[in-house]
């Protein structure tokens, strides 16, 4: 009887805290809107998803982890948010830079 008691306990406790780490939303897209309060993404599907951020949002630079950057317009992420009520509150935004490739030098024509 103990037993099976304390295997039920120990399963609940087990359980409830997987179910806590999915709480987590995740936003992939691109930053269209940025501010100190809050980054607009717009997503592959075209969505525009407002995601509120505060003092304790950590910036991820996946191309330079050891600097401490913030995301620009056009860098593509992905943001871990919670929900806060209505609105989605990051807790982690990884990036990446975009692209910034050079114009290319065209040949001035021999005459």
């Amino acid at each position: 009887m103990w037993l099976h008691l304390i295997v039920t306990f120990a399963c609940l406790f087990i359980f409830t805290s997987s179910f806590a780490q999915g709480a987590d939303q995740h936003v992939l897209g691109t930053i269209m809107a940025i501010d100190a309060t809050h980054v607009q993404v717009k997503t592959p599907k075209g969505q525009s998803v407002d995601v509120r951020v505060n003092k304790k949002t950590q910036y991820k630079d996946e191309r330079n982890p050891k600097v401490a950057n913030v995301p620009e317009l056009g860098d593509r992420v992905v943001i871990k948010a919670t929900k806060d009520g209505k609105m989605l509150l990051a807790t982690e935004i990884h990036f990446s830079s975009a692209k910034r490739v050079p114009a290319p030098i065209l040949p001035v024509p021999v005459q």
